[in-house]
């Protein structure tokens, strides 16, 4: 673990190269992608990916999503299929993590799988996580970037809020786009949503040419971002607030006064691209209880209100 103050990074050339050097050096590196920011370390190195659980406090069971620089370097680690094929040449370059049977011969740490015989890969469409991808050479395990089970990082500053001390570097590229987590599709058996997210279950039903399945919350772990407490500020969060109650911080979604607002148009994907660092804000601010106000649960909203939902459960 780092003794001084995390490195702040440039987005250029130098930023990239003394980023991927750390990296090969066995260091923690956060990272912007399109969707939050990432704590990489080299896949391979089992001390590397020890210190990503210690430095974010995250439990030994919840696995680890293995980012990758390109369709070819997905196939060396997992058993690949047709359907897997057809659903990364649909959406890869994006923000969907799929989920498929680890080659025996991958070179994976045990710690990133949590013991499962699935490995979870993405590639990633943002340029700088490409860039940094392409100059490591390899394969990165990349968690979000914060302490385990708070507000999903979409800043360097929020790594650093969390994090500072604990890695050696952040790369800042600035704001993360879309906001939330990939969408996590399994296809280890029948192809089974995990996690939603950026890529929507019509979206993701529609390439398949049937119905994606979804988890139940009652299975057993086999994905990141499944556990019942996620993404959680200090304050406590009251959903769907038909009404504001005083003393609340008041996030709103619509036409509506209230002191942040995820989208005044009520735009869905305006919306998730605001959750976190709205939450970050309130959360800053010093908010005992944020209420939130109703998320329509149709397309991106969907992925807000699991988000929402995970961010209010008890802890």
């Amino acid at each position: 673990m780092p003794d001084t103050s995390t490195l702040r990074l440039p987005a250029d050339a130098a930023g990239i190269a003394r980023a991927a050097d750390l990296l090969r050096d066995g260091k923690l590196v956060a990272f912007p992608t399109e969707t939050v920011y990432g704590l990489g370390a080299d896949a391979r190195d089992d001390a590397a990916v020890a210190a990503i659980y210690e430095a974010k406090g995250r439990p030994s069971f919840n696995p680890l999503i293995v980012h990758v620089p390109s369709i070819e370097h997905a196939k060396e680690l997992v058993h690949w299929s047709g359907t897997a094929e057809n659903i990364a040449q649909a959406f890869w370059p994006g923000p969907l993590t799929l989920v498929l049977p680890i080659r025996e011969d991958a070179g994976i740490s045990d710690r990133v799988t949590a013991g499962l015989s699935t490995l979870a890969v993405r590639l990633p469409a943002a340029p700088l996580a490409r860039d940094l991808l392409t100059a490591f050479g390899g394969p990165l395990a990349g968690p979000s970037a914060n302490r385990s089970g708070r507000i999903s990082p979409t800043t360097a500053d929020h790594v650093l809020s969390s994090l500072d001390g604990r890695i050696a570097a952040v790369l800042d590229g600035g704001p993360c786009p879309v906001g939330l987590e990939s969408t996590i599709l399994g296809l280890a058996g029948r192809p089974t949503l995990l996690r939603p997210g950026g890529i929507s279950a019509e979206q993701l039903s529609e390439a398949l040419g049937h119905p994606v399945m979804r988890r139940q919350e009652r299975e057993a772990i086999s994905a990141p971002g499944q556990t019942a407490s996620h993404y959680a500020p200090r304050a406590r969060m009251r959903l769907n607030a038909a009404e504001w109650r005083e003393g609340e911080a008041r996030l709103g979604f619509g036409d509506v006064d209230c002191d942040l607002n995820l989208s005044p148009a009520g735009d869905l994907d305006e919306a998730a691209s605001n959750l976190f660092a709205h939450l970050h804000q309130l959360d800053a601010a010093g908010a005992e209880v944020i209420a939130v106000a109703p998320i329509p649960h149709v397309g991106a909203g969907i992925a807000i209100n699991d988000r929402l939902s995970r961010a209010a459960a008890p802890r």
